[in-house]
């Protein structure tokens, strides 16, 4: 009788991509988008929406139920969210940028600093809060969320406030993902520590990391999408 062959796997179509707290499908596009393309993918960037963390599991349902297999990605919390739902879900990989956490996020930097600026919002408003931002900020940094925190008002302080409560996966967790995992870590930004991409990669069976700096991140956003797809093609 004639060997049998392994089943073809559909190959993926669509990346659907999360933007971090604050941020917005906006930076999605460009950080994403170029990598994308270079792939063959088609991008669908995410809007946050006042139901911040089911929101997306929700969008992402929609999209696999009337695709094949998806690539799913995104930054920091966007990162984390796509991973939750790459573990439950037949997945084609997942492109993780700066991820910000792990398990609990009681003692995360990310978490610590979404929650401070939920409450400045609260007290001060949001134009004293941007410039309260801005003044802490490296240029490029400060323009842009100037520009997403300004779009996302008044839901901003909700999504801040979601995201610092954000219970991300844990090592036990990403240990059973099934997808390849390509993280793009930076090596010198505090608020998503290098270490958290590492110990992803380490639980991960199939993972890869690639690193970047913040400011090459900061002023070529496509750098975070195109370190992610290196990452992903070699583990395919």
């Amino acid at each position: 009788m004639p060997a049998t062959r392994p089943p073809v796997r559909p190959v993926a179509q669509k990346l659907v991509a999360i933007p971090g707290t604050g941020s917005d499908a906006d930076f999605v596009r460009r950080a994403f988008g170029p990598a994308a393309a270079r792939c063959g993918l088609t991008l669908v960037a995410l809007e946050p929406s006042t139901d911040l963390v089911d929101g997306h599991l929700r969008r992402l349902d929609e999209v696999a139920a009337t695709s094949g297999p998806l690539v799913v990605g995104g930054v920091s919390i966007g990162a984390a969210i796509a991973l939750a739902w790459a573990l439950n879900h037949d997945c084609a990989g997942v492109w993780a940028a700066l991820p910000a956490w792990s398990g609990d996020p009681a003692k995360a930097p990310g978490a610590a600093g979404a929650a401070a600026t939920a409450a400045a919002l609260a007290r001060d408003g949001l134009e004293t809060t941007i410039a309260a931002m801005a003044a802490s900020s490296p240029p490029w940094l400060a323009t842009e969320l100037s520009r997403s925190w300004r779009a996302l008002h008044p839901a901003l302080g909700g999504h801040l406030t979601q995201a610092a409560q954000f219970h991300g996966p844990t090592m036990t967790e990403i240990s059973t993902l099934s997808a390849p995992l390509a993280v793009t870590a930076a090596v010198d930004d505090p608020v998503h520590p290098l270490a958290v991409g590492r110990s992803w990669v380490r639980a991960a069976p199939r993972a890869v990391l690639n690193e970047v700096t913040l400011d090459e991140w900061g002023n070529d956003p496509s750098t975070l999408g195109l370190r992610c797809a290196r990452g992903w093609q070699t583990l395919r």
